[in-house]
């Protein structure tokens, strides 16, 4: 009995598929031209070739079916790795703008006490100017006709 255990560290599974098939059609056609003797020599190229080619497409398939399958996991792996570290980024973050706003607050809280009286003064006087400016305007002589 032949011992034909491989060994593929690293190899895909449509890699290994692929190796598996080619030693399964291997032996079909060494077993095929042993049993077969009645088989005529003229078709027996043809049929190999079609194989050959068959199996050549599959091949090509296979590989490049893989190759994209890798292609879309790296893509999907980048995409999870770069969510990971925004929403590390925003876990760092979160303490320091809690702790700028809470050390603002105070501030923020002077500055609009301060500026409070001065709004207020200041929509006091400029009532104060409308109101001139509308009796000013009351008091124009009426224009003639």
């Amino acid at each position: 009995m032949i011992n034909l255990s491989l060994q593929l560290p690293q190899h895909s599974a449509a890699m290994k598929f692929s190796i598996v098939a080619v030693l399964a059609f291997a032996m079909v056609v060494l077993h095929g031209s042993e049993t077969d003797a009645a088989v005529v020599k003229r078709e027996v190229p043809t049929d190999l070739e079609s194989l050959s080619k068959y199996f050549k497409e599959l091949s090509t398939l296979l590989t490049s079916t893989t190759q994209d399958l890798v292609q879309k996991l790296q893509a999907q792996e980048l995409n999870a790795k770069a969510q990971a570290y925004l929403e590390d980024g925003r876990a760092q973050l979160k303490p320091l703008a809690d702790s700028v706003q809470a050390q603002l607050q105070p501030l923020t809280d002077s500055v609009q006490a301060q500026l409070k009286p001065l709004a207020d003064s200041m929509q006091v006087q400029l009532l104060e100017l409308w109101n001139k400016v509308l009796d000013s305007a009351k008091a124009l002589p009426a224009s003639s006709k």
